[in-house]
């Protein structure tokens, strides 16, 4: 799969070091985004369900907020590490810069695998990683939201333990200490499908470009969390089939495409493909070997080296997940002329619309899904047209387009505001 000794904070520091190079980003403010701001690590005891206590070890990484209040998404995983948060922090300080919403980034998690755990126990993980985590986070200083292994209803644990710990005042402004709620509990309608949408605007807008007629096109999906399930059921009504899927457990294929909705059902009641009827079991190299007019990673990074990418058959990828793509697999995909739609941009429908429930949070509204969908699109073909527009004048790739662009944003606030003192 992948270069042996992936390190992802150092890929992004390298496509940081060349969009700033390209901005003219002056050496101590590309020092200063070179690292996070605070990095805070955590022990904690947790009850289980047996009576036995155990230990638990988790972290929220700050990145930068010069934009606004951090913002970042939490995961549960066995893969959960300093350096990957650090990388997914700093790529949240991109995104929010790119698409002009005012927040920093930040990134955090709990480093254990939550399958293996009762609905009970994670509770008790959750609320007792919120109280550790004290006055570290609040609705206008850091802000969580789902990623891989939360869901709105850990989302609600954590708004729940906050607000029992803090004063009573404003407890409609307190929900907005995360997003990505239940919708009973302050959520926001669009929230759940958002990262996935997104990205799809991005590819309506590419396959407008390209003079490239979507019905009756092929997909290929890697991962079926929120993110793929949602992707899937998107694409359909755009009549786009899609032929391959598979997650941690293995990959399948049908060749007359799966039912999204059915098979998103069978991994939210078993938490993976693994079983699913439909579909013939397929190895990981003849699932990248799939021909496909579409390929949308969005499992964990580092997923497509150069022997994926010379693999895959396809007209275009769009970068779901962060970081699906190691630099020897984007090199060889950018030498056979496949463009690359990636995560900086593809993936931002996530947070834009996380903004948006934080804002009808601290005004006390609820937007009907039209208006959120409305929103979302506007930003999305707005971000796509901006990053497109000065890839082109540039001649560069569409990442470094869009990490220059977040990057003019930041150092155009450093030079008003100036370094305190």
């Amino acid at each position: 799969m992948t270069d042996e000794k992936y390190e992802f904070f150092r890929v992004v520091q390298g496509y940081l070091d060349e969009a700033a190079t390209m901005v003219g980003v002056p050496p101590h403010v590309r020092a200063m985004l070179a690292q996070p701001k605070n990095e805070l690590i955590i022990h904690f005891p947790v009850r289980m369900d047996d009576g036995t206590m155990k230990m638990f070890k988790g972290y929220r990484i700050q990145h930068n907020n010069l934009l606004g209040p951090y913002k970042g998404g939490l995961r549960f995983h066995e893969s959960v590490s300093l350096d990957d948060l650090k990388a997914l922090s700093s790529m949240m300080t991109w995104k929010c810069a790119l698409m002009q919403i005012p927040f920093g980034g930040a990134k955090g998690g709990v480093k254990f695998d939550p399958r293996k755990y009762s609905e009970a126990e994670m509770m008790r993980i959750t609320r007792r990683f919120t109280h550790a985590l004290g006055n570290n986070i609040g609705p206008n200083y850091d802000i969580p939201a789902p990623d891989m292994g939360t869901n709105s209803q850990t989302m609600v644990w954590i708004m729940d333990t906050y607000m029992n710990s803090v004063d009573h005042s404003a407890k409609n402004a307190q929900r907005a200490v995360v997003t990505g709620k239940t919708l009973t509990c302050g959520g926001s309608p669009g929230r759940t499908k958002a990262t996935a949408q997104g990205a799809i605007h991005c590819l309506t807008e590419w396959a407008k470009d390209n003079r490239f007629d979507l019905e009756g096109k092929t997909a290929i999906i890697q991962g079926f969390g929120n993110v793929g399930s949602h992707a899937a059921n998107i694409l359909a009504k755009l009549g786009v089939s899609t032929i391959a899927t598979g997650d941690h457990t293995g990959y399948k294929r049908s060749t007359e495409g799966f039912n999204g909705h059915k098979l998103s059902e069978h991994v939210r009641r078993h938490g993976s493909i693994e079983g699913y009827e439909g579909g013939e079991d397929i190895s990981r190299e003849e699932f990248f070997a799939t021909k496909a007019d579409i390929f949308i990673p969005a499992a964990l990074e580092n997923q497509v080296g150069a022997a994926e990418a010379e693999a895959l058959d396809c007209s275009v990828v769009i970068e779901g997940a962060n970081g699906p793509l190691n630099p020897s697999g984007e090199k060889v995909l950018a030498a056979r002329g496949i463009p690359v739609i990636p995560d900086v941009l593809a993936n931002s429908g996530g947070v834009t619309v996380s903004y948006y429930e934080w804002v009808q949070n601290l005004r006390s509204e609820t937007w009907d899904l039209e208006e959120v969908d409305r929103r979302l699109e506007k930003a999305m073909k707005t971000a796509y047209r901006r990053v497109n527009f000065y890839a082109q004048e540039k001649g560069c790739s569409l990442r470094i387009a869009a990490y220059s662009l977040a990057l003019e944003s930041l150092k155009q606030a450093y030079a008003e505001r100036g370094i305190f003192p």
